[in-house]
This record gives structure tokens, C-alpha cells and sequence, in this order.
């Protein structure tokens, strides 16, 4: 088991991981920014090394200075939460070439599933299936591509090999369209990531974000933990979450899970990953992987009983998966409001100092987060500031709890989306289960 862990991140995963290494009896070493000093887990930490300016450029996207901490700590471990450098193949490189343990996946198959392009095309290899395309990167043979648009069918959205968080997209409905767009995605993503690939994909018109969680040992072992629907977002991000996800039989979920642990297998994947999918009429489309812990990780743990982070660095000290598939259970519902630190209806971040705070409890709640009375949230940072997650042996009962846990959460001094999630979980589509994607902007929309 490793010893000591760097935590290469803030806010609430920080302290969650921190939690998960004194529940194996790993020392932690906390590395943070002038502008985090107070967080929670740098006060718990054992060791804690001030690693830049509040800008995440001097600080937590600073791979030399990290790898220092490892190295005058003593540490034998990196553990980079997500966000930041979680999806870096090159920190993930330098982590193990400096001889510590990335506590993530092998540089090669954050690259690999970190292209579109590639990752679809080790997926088709692997059995997963995956949304009608072009097969491959667009070229500049105008011909080919107006030839892709009239098999795949209209509408087409044009993608960004690099691409992500909403950017990199493009949606065309008519051909006339599709050459101007793809050159203006070309554009876009040149100057977003450097890197001017752009891929063709059928658009599904009304599907919904449903993800699989997997963990995988690199020792030819992989199993999944279920599904979660991810359907609530507004641009692209989520704001809701769930598990597991409403109207997906057991025979689907065993048999999409199984597609997905055997392409583990095929990559020599390591560690914890989810493989997000569009689904639309009891079809599973693969979109993309993300190779690393995710934000609504705990409504798998919820209904699974595992601790996905204690896999996750059992895994990097080399031991072997510690359940087996026949293992996993699922057991009831879960519920994940993201509570972030902005206006609810105008989204715009809203740090400060919270003057008054009081979390929920109660059975069947849990509130992960790193604030207190009298924290100043930093302007600097994503804006989420904790995660509320309730449980119940019904997706209603679920639902019930995350309504009082809102109704209980107190924040005060800065403005948070409680109200617009209090909205959500009192909405009619949302308490029938199954929307899609498009849900949330278009009820936003209507209340505007």
C-alpha cells in the first residue's frame, strides 16, 4: 500500500480523497495555492506545501512544482482528483518517470482516450458502440465529406478531435451547410486546442447523458459499478446527477457494462473511468471516456457500497482488483445536486465570504465540501462548492430526502444555485425520471 499521497488538488475531492487515504492509513501531503490556504484539508492534512499564486497556471497546473512536493515530501504517490492536470498524459508521464505512482491510468491510455477520434476507434474495436460517423478525422476532400453527411443522414454535428466541455461543436442540418461549418469548427479548434481535427457524428435530437462507471486493476481485471444519468446540464455542464439511471433494465446495464469492461481489457486500462454515452431509444451511443475520478462518483458509491477512491489507490499500489463483478449490487437510488457558489438565474459566480453555513443530515444525506463559517470562496476556482447527495430505497424516496436536505442546507454572504435545485427536484418531467439532455435550458429558458 503506498505510504504518502500527494493530493494535487482543492476543494471538496481533496478533502474526500484525504478522508479515503486515513481510512487506509496513508499519510497526506496537501500542496495548494496562496488563495487556499484555510481549506478544509490543508488544515487536516499532515504535511501541506504552498505551491504558487492563486492562478491555477502558478499553482495547481504547475507540474514541476508538484512533483517537487512529492519529492521533498517524501511521498510515493500523486493523486490529481479531477479537473487540473487529472487528464494530463504528459503530468501522468512525468509523475511516473520522477518515480512516484499516478494514482489515475497509464500516460498511454489518458492519450488515447483523450483524442475523439482514437477513442472511438478503440471502442468500435472493443464492441462498444458508438454513434454513426465519419470513422475518422474529416479531410479536406470536400466530396468525401458532403458523401458522409448523405450516409450518415441530417442532422450531423461536426467535432473537435480535442474538443470538450461544449466547445469544439457544431450542429448542421442541411448540406448545403456542412462544408462552411466544418471549416468554421476547423477554426474553432485550432485556436481552442491547438490542434485543428474535427471529426463527423449523426446529432441525436432528444438523447439523454447515461455513463458508465468502471474500475480496472491493469492486471486484466475490470468490473462496472452501473450507471448514472447525467442528463441535467446547462451547456454541456452537469447539475444533477443520478443512480441509477430511470428505465435501464438490469439485462441492458449488464450487457452495456460488460462492453464497456472488455475495452478496459483491450487498452490495459488502470484505475477508475466512466465511459459517457448518448442514449435515445434503448440505444447506447459511446460519446467519450474520462479517465479519472468523476464529480457524481457518489451515487455510485451509494448504491454500490464501494469507495471508489479506495479502489482507486489500492489499484495504484499495485494490488488487483479487490471485487469481483458478481459483487456489485445495486441497491436503491441516489440523488446529486451540485451546489455552486453563483446566481441561480443569472450563473454568474458569486465568491465571497460565507458569513452563515448549517449542512443538512438526516438518514440518507450526505454533503461533501470543503466550506465552513467564515470561508472565503476565491474568485479564482470552478465555482461548485460542495455536492449534496441523498439516498433512499426509491428513487422517490430520493427525492423527498434531496428536497428537506435543500431546504435544511444553509449558505450565507454569497449567492447559490440551492433555490434553482430546489426548483429542479419540485419539477414534474424531472419527477417522472428519463429527460433528456435538453431538459433543464429549455425550462430555464421559459422561466427568462
Amino acid at each position: 500500500m503506498l505510504k504518502k499521497v500527494v493530493i494535487a488538488n482543492r476543494g471538496e475531492i481533496a478533502l474526500r480523497i484525504l478522508r479515503a487515504c486515513k481510512e487506509l492509513g496513508i499519510e497526506t501531503v496537501a500542496v495548494h495555492s496562496t488563495a487556499d490556504k484555510n481549506l478544509k484539508h490543508v488544515l487536516l492534512a499532515d504535511e501541506t506545501i504552498c505551491i504558487g499564486k492563486p492562478a491555477a497556471t502558478d499553482s495547481y497546473l504547475n507540474i514541476p512544482r508538484i512533483i517537487t512536493a512529492a519529492e521533498v515530501t517524501n511521498a510515493d504517490g500523486i493523486h490529481p482528483g479531477y479537473g487540473f492536470l487529472a487528464e494530463n498524459a504528459d503530468f501522468a508521464e512525468q509523475v511516473e518517470d520522477s518515480g512516484f505512482s499516478f494514482i489515475g491510468p497509464m500516460a498511454d491510455s489518458i492519450r488515447l482516450m483523450g483524442d475523439k477520434v482514437s477513442a472511438i476507434q478503440a471502442m468500435k474495436d472493443a464492441g462498444v458502440p458508438c454513434v454513426p460517423g465519419s470513422d475518422g478525422p474529416l479531410t479536406d476532400d470536400a466530396e468525401a465529406n458532403l458523401a458522409h453527411g448523405r450516409r450518415i443522414g441530417y442532422p450531423v454535428i461536426i467535432k473537435a478531435s480535442g474538443g470538450g466541455g461544449g466547445r469544439g461543436m457544431r450542429v448542421v442540418r442541411e448540406e448545403s451547410n456542412l462544408l462552411e461549418a466544418i471549416q468554421l469548427t476547423k477554426a474553432e479548434a485550432r485556436a481552442a486546442f491547438n490542434n485543428d481535427m474535427v471529426y463527423m457524428e449523426k446529432f441525436l435530437e432528444n438523447p439523454r447523458h447515461v455513463e458508465i462507471q468502471v474500475l480496472a486493476d491493469g492486471q486484466g481485471n475490470a468490473i462496472h459499478l452501473g450507471e448514472r444519468d447525467c442528463s441535467m446540464q446547462r451547456r454541456h455542464q452537469k447539475v444533477v446527477e443520478e443512480a441509477p439511471a430511470p428505465g435501464i433494465s438490469e439485462e441492458l446495464r449488464a450487457e452495456i457494462g460488460k462492453r464497456c469492461c472488455n475495452a478496459c481489457i483491450e487498452i490495459n486500462y488502470r484505475g477508475a473511468g466512466t465511459f459517457e454515452f448518448l442514449y435515445e431509444n434503448g440505444e447506447f451511443y459511446f460519446i467519450e471516456m474520462n479517465t479519472r475520478i468523476q464529480v457524481e462518483h457518489p451515487v455510485t458509491e451509494m448504491i454500490t457500497g464501494v469507495d471508489l477512491i479506495k479502489e482507486q489507490l489500492r489499484i495504484a499500489s499495485g494490488m488487483p482488483l479487490s471485487i469481483k463483478q458478481e459483487d456489485i449490487k445495486v441497491h436503491g437510488h441516489a440523488i446529486e445536486c451540485r451546489i455552486n457558489a453563483e446566481d441561480p438565474r443569472t450563473f454568474i459566480p458569486s465568491p465571497g465570504k460565507i458569513t452563515r453555513f448549517h449542512p443538512p443530515g438526516g438518514l440518507g444525506v450526505r454533503w461533501d465540501s470543503h466550506v465552513y463559517t467564515e470561508y472565503s470562496v476565491p474568485p479564482h476556482y470552478d465555482s461548485m462548492i460542495g455536492k449534496l447527495i441523498t439516498y433512499g430505497e426509491s428513487r422517490e424516496v430520493a427525492i423527498a430526502r434531496m428536497k428537506n436536505a435543500l431546504n435544511e442546507l444553509v449558505i450565507d454572504g454569497i449567492k447559490t444555485n440551492i433555490t434553482l435545485q430546489e426548483d429542479i427536484m419540485n419539477d414534474a418531467g424531472f419527477a417522472r425520471g428519463g429527460a433528456n439532455i435538453h431538459y433543464l435550458e429549455k425550462k430555464l429558458a421559459d422561466i427568462e
